[in-house]
């Protein structure tokens, strides 16, 4: 592939990269960064039998799960902060037995993906000793054994070999894909993330492919001024898909802040099977592209959320 082939538009890129069954992991943190134009084209596209990895994914997660893609999932938490305990789709989905889960601590699934950065098969720690996510399993053996991606077992407590001390073995990560969601990238697909960058560029190094959906594509001689402000290099990224307010409406530091009042009405309506397939219909399944959604959504409200790119955030934006 050709450095300049890596610009793709979201279609494209999900017909390439993204298939029945795939692995895949998710770069954002709850309210920040969600790749969500790319997780609407996923839908859209009727991707199903996805195995989801993510320290805490928010709505983009929870609608995927809503949609009926999802098989399993392995997470810490996946919700919108203040806006709900527990995403509404991913506890009915629970409730109802239509995937199949396990949780781990925030730091243990940041480790795990580490360990596939790093090529080592698992990595030990002291997090989560004492807590029932040791004692307690997700998964069942004969779901383990229907894919050599699912580690065998979901840890191991271990001895350690030079203090004698118990320590929590934990299983590497290498998904398909990873999607991370960055404010600018170029046609190389080196990336830079302002704000908190969380365990996106840990995320990317664990994949076997990595997506970068992006606010701007920029020239690489930006790049280049302050390189050490660059989040992943070239090589690691497959592919680079320029999308405007393509985290919305999550957050994307110093673009944009979160849509609080998008966020309550999709936690209203997403607790009830019919209004959320209206809100499917209306705002993923029935536009024909990211644009279109961003027509629905609206101009004013959009640039409403504009934030301060000295700070990261809109300190204007009314919250509740």
């Amino acid at each position: 592939m050709g450095e300049s082939d890596k610009v793709m538009g979201l279609d494209e890129v999900v017909r390439k990269f993204v298939r029945n069954g795939n692995h895949i992991a998710f770069g954002g943190f709850t309210l920040n960064r969600m790749p969500v134009a790319l997780i609407y084209e996923i839908i859209r596209q009727g991707v199903k039998g996805l195995h989801v990895y993510g320290h805490s994914p928010g709505f983009g997660v929870d609608i995927l799960i809503g949609s009926g893609s999802v098989r399993a999932i392995e997470l810490a938490y996946e919700a919108d902060e203040g806006f709900g305990r527990v995403g509404p789709r991913f506890r009915k989905a629970v409730e109802r037995n239509e995937i199949v889960w396990e949780d781990y601590s925030n730091f243990g699934m940041t480790l795990r993906f580490l360990a596939g950065a790093m090529g080592v098969s698992f990595l030990p720690t002291k997090t989560m000793l004492g807590s029932d996510m040791v004692s307690r399993e997700g998964f069942s053996r004969e779901f383990r054994e229907s894919d050599p991606k699912i580690a065998s077992k979901k840890l191991e407590v271990i001895e350690c070999p030079f203090t004698g001390e118990k320590v929590v073995a934990l299983p590497a990560i290498n998904p398909d894909v990873a999607v991370i969601h960055a404010q600018v990238a170029d046609a190389d697909g080196n990336v830079r993330i302002y704000g908190q960058a969380f365990a996106d560029d840990i995320i990317a190094k664990s994949a076997d492919r990595v997506i970068v959906t992006c606010e701007k594509l920029v020239d690489s001689d930006e790049l280049r001024k302050f390189p050490e402000q660059n989040a992943l290099p070239g090589f690691l990224v497959d592919a680079v898909v320029p999308v405007e307010f393509g985290a919305h409406p999550t957050s994307c530091a110093r673009y944009y802040d979160y849509d609080p009042e998008f966020l309550r009405m999709y936690h209203s309506l997403a607790k009830d099977d019919g209004s959320f397939a209206d809100f499917l219909e209306k705002y993923v399944l029935g536009v024909e592209d990211h644009d279109e959604y961003l027509r629905k959504v609206g101009t004013a409200k959009l640039e409403s959320l504009r934030a301060s790119f000295e700070v990261g955030y809109n300190p204007e934006l009314k919250r509740v």
